[in-house]
């Protein structure tokens, strides 16, 4: 098949896999990205191995998707237990005062394992390195690949466990907010790419992406706050403002965690983070922008509600 057939095929399924387990439920949700964000940090690691750096991979993307399926359901605990829903039907509603004690317990457990985790994972890490120590063929301190293996969860699994906050509120798990942060990436994108082919002149970042203009910068921003002003009709009991201040969130941020991406390939030599999907690259490459818009909108609920 040809590239362009290939990115037809495979960006549909993508799409529909995607906006299904977004649609479906929020344990469809969790566990879609929690596997996301998972084979994310294995690109990562993989860029990393490709300059000599040997960090604990299969470690790092089991810690990965333990740290997004806690956040997951800290943020749903306090709605879940109202009404257990399976495809959308009920299928009865839990008593919360019989529950609220072994609610809290169970809470209190994922926090103490979190804070555990946290506590002890640089000495395991150190722990394993110290059993491999010397590493044939590495000229890197075996410190360095404590750095990276922490580095990609900082980097890569929490601030995709942040996607956990917007997706879920008071009122528990709603799809909307993410199909509105899909809507907003993918017009800054959109936005970008056809500014950037029509009268894009002046680069925006040459030494990193030469495609980029501030030309497409532009387009890409303008479409992104049009995008929010509309999602007043999917989101009516968001205010303006605040759709707009989000959707300038998304434009500034996410062409900069794309750049960031692109500085990270271009310094391991290596074209696409992944081949998981043809025509279109890893996943990481897919959702790069996440990295950068996730941490910004998170503190941005903190702050705003």
């Amino acid at each position: 098949m040809s590239n362009l057939t290939q990115r037809i095929i495979f960006g549909v399924i993508g799409a529909v896999l995607l906006l299904g387990s977004v649609w479906y439920s929020a344990w469809t949700f969790a566990l879609f990205f929690g596997l996301v964000q998972m084979r994310m940090l294995w690109e990562f690691y993989r860029m990393m191995r490709e300059v000599g750096y040997k960090p604990a991979a299969m470690l790092g993307g089991g810690l990965s998707l333990v740290l997004f399926m806690g956040a997951a359901y800290l943020c749903a605990m306090p709605h879940y237990l109202n009404e257990l829903h399976i495809g959308g039907a009920s299928l009865g509603t839990l008593n919360p005062s019989s529950l609220t004690t072994g609610d809290e317990a169970v809470k209190d457990l994922v926090l103490r394992l979190g804070f555990s985790l946290v506590l002890l994972l640089p000495v395991i890490l150190i722990l394993r390195e110290m059993a491999a120590w010397p590493r044939a063929n590495q000229e890197f301190s075996p410190f360095s690949n404590v750095g990276v293996a922490l580095l990609g969860l900082l980097y890569v699994s929490l601030p995709m466990s942040l996607l956990n906050v917007l997706a879920f509120t008071e009122a528990g798990y709603d799809y909307r907010r993410i199909f509105a942060l899909l809507l907003l990436v993918w017009s800054s994108d959109i936005g970008a790419y056809a500014a950037g082919k029509t009268f894009g002149k002046h680069k925006l970042a040459p030494k990193i992406s030469p495609g980029k203009t501030w030309e497409g910068a532009v387009g890409g921003f303008l479409l992104t706050l049009a995008m929010g002003w509309a999602l007043g009709y999917l989101l009516p009991e968001l205010s303006l403002t605040y759709r707009l201040v989000v959707a300038g969130v998304v434009a500034v941020f996410g062409p900069l965690g794309d750049l960031a991406e692109s500085m990270l390939k271009r310094s391991v030599d290596i074209k696409d983070s992944g081949r998981i999907m043809p025509g279109h690259g890893g996943l990481l490459d897919r959702f790069d922008a996440f990295l950068f818009i996730l941490p910004v909108l998170a503190l941005l609920r903190l702050l705003l509600g």
